[in-house]
């Protein structure tokens, strides 16, 4: 009896250190720029591996996701503005189904437009030359997310 108590607060004190020493984790851990480039690094020589496919659905999901918060956002600022008459289904017609000049509209407020659909691949191939001539520059602690931004920003400007 009297090990078993001894043996559980050994385990407790021990998982008690443990909790204390164990660094506090994010909730999403932050992609650097450098470690983005490794894995675009393979995507001449194998287009269809792991690392290859990261980086292009890193890059896609990128572009997605700033498309679809754009269009979000000025949808919903637009909704504060415009008049209280509009109906149930206008609303709902004008917020789940943005229109192609809706997306455009919205893609000005990020700071680049893709314009004509263009092949992703092409997009990529742009976005890694400007992650791998970072790799190899100072810029090692800056975030995939900062330079995929930047660079599109770069290479594909609004023309207002």
């Amino acid at each position: 009896m009297y090990c078993r108590v001894s043996q559980r607060i050994l385990t407790g004190s021990v998982l008690l250190v443990l909790l204390l020493v164990v660094p506090v984790t994010k909730a999403v851990e932050v992609l650097t720029a450098q470690e983005l480039a490794a894995h675009c690094d393979l995507l001449k020589t194998e287009p269809d591996g792991a690392d290859a496919q990261y980086c292009i659905r890193y890059i896609q999901g990128f572009i997605d996701g700033a498309i679809a918060t754009d269009v979000n956002v000025m949808l919903n600022a637009e909704e504060t503005d415009s008049d209280s008459d509009e109906t149930f289904s206008q609303r709902a017609k004008r917020t789940r189904a943005p229109s192609r000049a809706d997306q455009h509209r919205a893609a000005q407020l990020a700071g680049f437009c893709l314009g004509e659909p263009l092949p992703l691949r092409d997009v990529v191939d742009v976005v890694v030359a400007d992650l791998q001539a970072l790799a190899d520059s100072a810029g090692k602690d800056d975030t995939a997310m900062e330079v995929v931004y930047a660079s599109l920003q770069q290479h594909y400007p609004c023309d207002s």
